[in-house]
């Protein structure tokens, strides 16, 4: 499976626990750290915290291991590393504020169609 695949699978474990404002950035020529940033909210710590359980329980049935997660306890947002995809599961106040997106406004968005508004 290559990252691609695995930010989509990603995005797609976050919509099934109905996790909303999904966005996939491409990182790929941008940056060392990762292939792909797949973000997405929760409204509350319950819900973030069974979004990452989610994304995690679906990687791993793909053997895709997680390497890193910060910030679960709290669940404002929760920052989980597979290496070539990394996950960001906020509330929306963290996204707001933080805004990745506008800070890597210069990668590409990759299209998710599953997304539910």
């Amino acid at each position: 499976m290559d990252s691609k695949e695995v930010a989509l699978l990603a995005a797609r474990a976050i919509d099934e626990k109905k996790g909303r404002d999904i966005s996939i950035l491409k990182l790929k020529e941008l940056s060392l750290i990762t292939d792909y940033f797949v973000l997405g909210n929760g409204n509350s710590r319950i819900q973030t915290q069974a979004i990452a359980d989610n994304v995690e329980e679906q990687l791993a049935k793909q053997g895709i291991m997680l390497l890193r997660r910060e910030g679960y306890p709290e669940g404002r947002w929760i920052l989980m590393d597979f290496g070539t995809v990394v996950v960001h599961i906020f509330q929306e106040e963290e996204r707001n504020f933080y805004n990745l997106e506008r800070l890597w406004g210069d990668a590409p968005r990759i299209p998710f169609a599953g997304q539910k508004q």
